[in-house]
């Protein structure tokens, strides 16, 4: 490792600031695995840490990508886009049930109105019906 270029205390809260970052235990950032939640969590400039303390930036390099965090946070992306084409389906399913909706519909109002035109039909016939006589058995 090179040396490292800022004091020990920086130093010190960069480290605290990695570990609590890398365990998904922060206290002044949202939690995300970034270089610039690492310079927040840890109060100190970002110049300092990218300019000066080039040790710890090699060392959150290396553990970044394998921390208990960053494996939440692969989860949590990995389940977001599950949730995302679950609901892209869901929207087509949906899409689909209102286009037979619209077409249930349709067919609906098309027997409504055959059915008060045969009414009228109907109702407008001037004839009187007269039963038959059933044939007698002999």
């Amino acid at each position: 490792m090179t040396p490292s270029m800022v004091s020990a205390k920086t130093e010190q809260a960069l480290r605290e600031a990695m570990e609590r970052l890398l365990t998904g235990h922060p206290t002044r950032t949202d939690g995300k695995l970034t270089k610039n939640n690492l310079w927040r969590e840890a109060g100190v400039s970002r110049a300092t840490m990218m300019n000066r303390a080039t040790a710890v930036l090699a060392e959150w390099d290396n553990r970044a990508n394998r921390s208990p965090a960053s494996l939440r946070d692969q989860h949590q992306q990995e389940e977001i886009t599950r949730l995302r084409r679950q609901l892209r389906g869901n929207r087509q399913e949906r899409q689909r049930l209102q286009q037979q909706v619209d077409a249930a519909a349709t067919v609906i109002a098309t027997l409504l109105a055959e059915n008060a035109a045969l009414r009228e039909q109907l109702a407008k016939r001037s004839g009187v019906v007269v039963p038959l006589p059933l044939a007698r058995r002999e």
